[in-house]
């Protein structure tokens, strides 16, 4: 009988979330395990780590930490969070030198992340939070995506093809996408085409509903040109790319509206009118989000089979093994994957 009951227990628990460590010289570590540390108050979700388990035990002891550690598949995780950090092991040499990226460590990073992935597909975990990785680091171990959410878009591929995978920052009730991402900006231009919006747009769209839980998801597409064109004196793009594409989706049923002057459209009480916002380039994206919500916003990729969050930040060198730096949007990474992946969204708009 006290068997049965244990297991009853047990059942109700949710599945983990999967966490890739990320760079090991990086900050990503610090944050996972200064957060796992202050689980009780912070009132963490339960999570698995994929990583090295010797490096993460000599991160810790550098920090200050008091943690115990316990290698662990995610079956078990749940129960073993409340006393002790639960690690996928993924073997490898991973020396712990903060600040100082090394090619030694870019098998362990890339087999963290595949394995955390794949554990994700499978169902054995919920969703996937991603600490920062350094791309230069993993170049020489044979990488060959541009980047980390290429590299997970392939991980994800089926016999249906690959994902394509869009970039959205949250905060709270201020989403944007930015349609083209890492490219220089003499190249936006020819990058906007209306398909690649109309993709963009349906993808939004659709995990709105799904996984934010809005029935209705209203979106705005700001414009490429200073004023949205004005009409084609400041540009045409607006009128013969970025007017075509709202118009299908909305034609398609979707309550969109654009092209729109991005310098009013990010005013708060005009972005707050709608669930997400497509911008048409990085800045134009990022600078408004991180203007409100420097060190809170979160990094959601949608158009995948799992959901994946990640901190909007980078790697911070110079801020690893020191204890410095903010956690906070780690922590609202965490947050939103919980949410995310339990029904809580949704149950909010129902509501």
């Amino acid at each position: 009988m006290p068997f049965l009951a244990r297991r009853i227990v047990v059942d109700t628990l949710p599945l983990p979330l999967a966490v890739s460590m990320g760079e090991p010289a990086g900050i990503g570590p610090d944050l996972i395990l200064r957060l796992f540390a202050n689980r009780a108050w912070l009132n963490l979700p339960p999570f698995v780590v994929y990583g090295h388990l010797g490096f993460l035990k000599a991160r810790a002891e550098r920090l200050g930490l008091s943690i115990v550690f316990a290698e662990s598949a995610p079956i078990g995780a749940n129960e073993i969070f409340a006393t002790a950090l639960p690690v996928v092991h993924v073997e490898g040499l991973v020396p712990d030198k903060p600040g100082d990226p090394t090619p030694l460590s870019g098998k362990v990073v890339i087999e963290a992340i595949a394995r955390a992935v794949g554990d994700s597909l499978t169902g054995a975990c919920r969703g996937l939070v991603t600490a920062p990785i350094h791309k230069g680091a993993l170049y020489a171990t044979g990488f060959k995506h541009p980047g980390h959410t290429e590299f997970l878009a392939a991980l994800c591929a089926n016999s249906t093809g690959t994902p394509f995978p869009v970039m959205m920052l949250a905060h709270e009730g201020l989403r944007v996408v930015p349609a083209t991402i890492h490219v220089p900006i003499s190249k936006v231009p020819a990058m906007i085409t209306a398909e690649l919006l109309v993709t963009t747009g349906r993808i939004v769209a659709h995990s709105l509903k799904t996984r934010f839980g809005i029935a209705e998801p209203r979106i705005a597409f700001a414009g490429l040109n200073p004023h949205a064109g004005e009409g084609g004196a400041i540009g045409m793009e607006d009128l013969d790319v970025v007017a075509p594409a709202v118009a299908q989706l909305n034609f398609e049923g979707f309550s969109v509206v654009g092209p729109l002057p991005a310098d009013t459209l990010f005013h708060l009480p005009h972005w707050r009118k709608y669930d997400a916002v497509v911008a048409m380039y990085h800045d134009q994206a990022l600078i408004p989000i991180k203007t409100v919500a420097f060190d809170e916003a979160v990094n959601v990729t949608l158009g995948l089979p799992i959901v994946r969050t990640s901190p909007d930040h980078g790697t911070a060198f110079d801020l690893a093994g020191t204890g410095k730096g903010s956690d906070a949007s780690f922590l609202a990474a965490l947050k939103l994957a919980d949410q995310l992946t339990s029904g809580e969204l949704t149950q909010q708009h129902a509501a």
